[in-house]
């Protein structure tokens, strides 16, 4: 029976969400569009500061979010049934976060009620990233971050 008192996550598997749940689950920081790096022995993923050239580094959001994988066939279309693929995605990230049985933070909207709430908390990646189409593929290495985990 469900907690009427709960917010949804905290009543709701990933999976039992709706479309509309879950897509409020996203806190707008931008990092999911940041390309990794994964160490092929450890399966160890690592963030760099070279973002989609698509992302609004503003906003951290897609103009082409509903049909994206047209314009970037691999990108992540992220689903409940993902499972250790989640790693691909930061710490701090809600799907990650609740996947793992963990609270959402403070900073995060749903929590806060403010959607800048994510930019103020230094969370969001306005105004640290660099544009793919400015970076060769070949350089990312030299791009890994650590501040995304």
């Amino acid at each position: 029976m469900e907690n009427l008192d709960k917010p949804f996550w905290k009543n709701k598997t990933l999976s039992q969400m709706s479309s509309e749940e879950w897509e409020s689950l996203c806190d707008g920081c931008g990092r999911c569009c940041l390309h990794k790096l994964e160490d092929e022995d450890s399966g160890k993923i690592y963030f760099t500061d070279v973002a989609c050239h698509y992302l609004d580094e503003e906003e951290c959001s897609c103009p082409h979010y509903e049909d994206r994988q047209k314009y970037v066939p691999d990108c992540l279309s992220i689903k409940p049934d993902w499972g250790k693929k989640f790693n691909w995605l930061p710490s701090t990230c809600a799907y990650r976060l609740l996947y793992e049985g963990k609270e959402l933070p403070i900073w995060h909207p749903l929590i806060s009620g403010d959607k800048k709430s994510v930019h103020l908390a230094g969370i969001s990646v306005r105004g640290r990233t660099y544009r793919d189409n400015e970076v060769s593929k070949d350089l990312l290495f030299e791009h890994v971050i650590n501040w995304v985990d």
